[in-house]
């Protein structure tokens, strides 16, 4: 039975660290994606946009169906249900996405007691340690 939020403690949770890191590594690779998709003309070129909608796209497919995207994967972290530890399923995922590529560059510091940011208290998520 997984421990509820109340009773992880501290050494379960991921660092700041960790979580800047996974989201530095999603976000190179959605650079590189984006970038490769506008040189072949998957993409109109010169749009600031694709990457954060890549970012959003990579997020709720991964998060929706597992629970690390590839940098979560290279730092030793996961997203999961704070209530069962499961996979958070399409719907939250991209409402966590979402709020990631928005809300995060505008309010970066909001952090609860349990390391959690307002995306993943509005899609209800944790971040682990893996």
């Amino acid at each position: 039975m997984m421990a509820t939020p109340e009773e992880r403690s501290d050494s379960d949770l991921a660092t700041f660290g960790q979580r800047f890191l996974a989201l530095l590594g999603d976000w190179v690779l959605c650079l590189f994606i984006a970038n490769g998709a506008m040189r072949v003309g998957l993409l109109p070129p010169h749009e600031f946009i694709w990457p954060s909608v890549v970012l959003i796209v990579e997020y709720t497919l991964f998060l929706g169906f597992s629970v690390q995207t590839p940098g979560m994967w290279l730092f030793k972290v996961r997203c999961v249900d704070i209530v069962n530890g499961r996979p958070l399923g399409l719907p939250r995922a991209f409402v966590r996405a979402v709020l990631l590529a928005v809300v995060l560059p505008i309010v970066p510091a909001f952090y609860d007691p349990r390391r959690r940011g307002f995306h993943d208290v509005a899609g209800q998520s944790i971040v682990l340690r893996a």
